[in-house]
């Protein structure tokens, strides 16, 4: 799939045999905790509304506030990783996560809570922007990184469902305190693994890309923009005028950013990296693949909950097929598919099976039958995920240079999050407008928006069907790819 002919100075040693997987197996340690925190509060919401007071609207600053940090930080602190370290990066953001997950779990009032949250979602970009630059330079063998990559994808993609069995359980037998105390030995555990069994590197240094003022506009561009998307346009809608007004104001803070990084001398995002089709074309299809799925897990839980009357258990288990399906794919087989086909093939073929998945859900009626109209519709999503997400992920690696692996892999986590976001906020916000301009009973109604809404998001997944097909290259034979001079990350059948 992949292959690199040597690994700077920038990247992590890579030890031998056992302890690189054991430094796999931590990386994705790091990034369960940050996937699973995401689901795992959605379950927790009614229970911390009753407990702490929040209002309905206020509410959703318990998930905003985690994004809007979260989202902001990733391309910043994947590149503070390049200049810093990368194993420096991961174990201080997981330091960060960690406390101010004790915080969220003490919270005895609104404020508390949604503050400690903004600083989780602080450590979670520290923590997870920098993990597939270093698993991509622990593993530079191809068949090992298919293999590496896979485990990481299922992480990062299934974890999800997971965090709602997790919250369900918690939340019930316990409390909704215990969904943030769990993450305190986890934590604990997994800084203590890093500092163990990652080699430590040694960045390139503050001095190469010191760019304060780059690093300034983009993350008040994301945050702007991440707040623009999950709170007045999710509220008042896309034209209303305060969302106008802060779209405008996110924009022109990425024509500054643009405009600085193209003449500052040691640019926090040399504009370079853009040049290669595969890296761009795999950051557009790894936003639009966000939209559709990320909206449709949160969509598919309210049909389960509203309409076929699941709890927050019942929901948890409902998704673990697609967690099942994913994982097997993504562990056990989704390294043979991209060493037999190459990685673009089984990109395509995935996220089409999402699409066939997403088109399937709009037919699930009011008195739906789990095994009839839902289990299909997870197996297939978990189908494709396990198929395309870690072809996506090598992709997104494979034209980027040993230097620039922290910011190849902030970006791709910042396209996802940020696509995650703004499909959520489309897809609830088209799925609330068909309910309330309905005049058909309430369940029908109901279930008529979560249709709309399901349909759009596979229209999404299939746009990003599209670049797959006409944007990215044709992988270069392996032969080809090992008699490269540059020391790069290249493609291979």
């Amino acid at each position: 799939m992949y292959a690199t002919t040597d690994t700077q100075a920038t990247s992590p040693a890579a030890p031998g045999g056992r302890s690189r997987w054991l430094a796999l197996y931590t990386l994705c340690a790091g990034m369960l905790m940050i996937v699973l925190d995401v689901t795992v509060v959605n379950v927790a919401l009614p229970a911390i509304q009753d407990d702490l007071g929040f209002s309905s609207s206020s509410l959703a600053w318990v998930v905003n506030a985690y994004l809007i940090a979260f989202g902001g930080l990733l391309l910043l602190a994947g590149r503070i990783g390049d200049l810093l370290g990368r194993r420096n990066v991961f174990t201080a953001g997981l330091i960060v996560f960690t406390a101010a997950s004790v915080l969220c779990g003490l919270a005895q009032t609104q404020e508390m809570l949604v503050i400690a949250r903004f600083i989780q979602g602080v450590g979670g970009a520290l923590t997870s922007a920098v993990i597939l630059g270093m698993i991509v330079t622990l593993f530079p063998e191809p068949r090992e990184q298919a293999k590496a990559i896979g485990v990481y994808a299922f992480v990062a993609s299934a974890g999800g469902s997971i965090g709602l069995l997790a919250g369900g359980v918690l939340t019930q037998a316990i409390s909704w305190h215990w969904i943030f105390f769990v993450n305190l030995p986890l934590g604990v555990l997994t800084a203590v693994f890093a500092v163990k069994l990652i080699e430590k590197d040694k960045g390139l240094g503050i001095g190469k890309g010191t760019d304060v003022p780059g690093a300034v506009l983009i993350t008040a561009a994301l945050m702007v923009g991440v707040f623009t998307i999950v709170k007045p346009a999710a509220e008042l809608g896309w034209t209303a005028p305060r969302t106008l007004a802060l779209a405008v104001a996110t924009l022109i803070l990425l024509a500054g950013f643009i405009a600085r990084e193209a003449t500052a001398a040691n640019p926090l995002v040399p504009l370079r990296i853009f040049r290669s089709r595969t890296l761009t074309g795999a950051n557009l299809i790894q936003a639009l693949s966000s939209s559709g799925m990320f909206g449709i897990f949160f969509l598919g839980s309210l049909y389960l909950q509203r309409v076929l009357g699941y709890d927050a258990l019942q929901i948890g288990l409902a998704f673990l097929p697609t967690t099942v399906v994913m994982g097997l794919l993504s562990v056990k087989y989704s390294e043979k598919l991209v060493m037999r086909f190459g990685p673009r093939r089984p990109l395509i073929a995935g996220l089409s099976l999402i699409v066939v998945g997403l088109a399937l859900f709009t037919q699930a009626p009011v008195g739906g039958n789990y095994f009839v109209h839902v289990l299909p519709v997870l197996v297939l999503l978990g189908l494709g995920g396990g198929i395309c997400f870690p072809a996506l992920m090598g992709l997104s690696m494979s034209d980027v240079k040993p230097e620039d692996a922290g910011l190849a892999s902030g970006l791709i986590g910042t396209m996802g999050e940020v696509g995650a976001a703004l499909g959520l906020a489309i897809l609830a916000t088209l799925s609330a407008t068909r309910t309330a301009t309905s005049t058909k009973p309430a369940l029908e109604a109901l279930t008529s928006g979560y249709h709309f809404s399901f349909g759009v998001a596979a229209a999404i997944v299939a746009a990003s069907v599209a670049i797959a097909i006409t944007v990215m290259r044709q992988p270069k034979p392996q032969a080809e790819a090992d008699q490269s001079p540059e020391p790069i990350l290249c493609e291979a059948a």
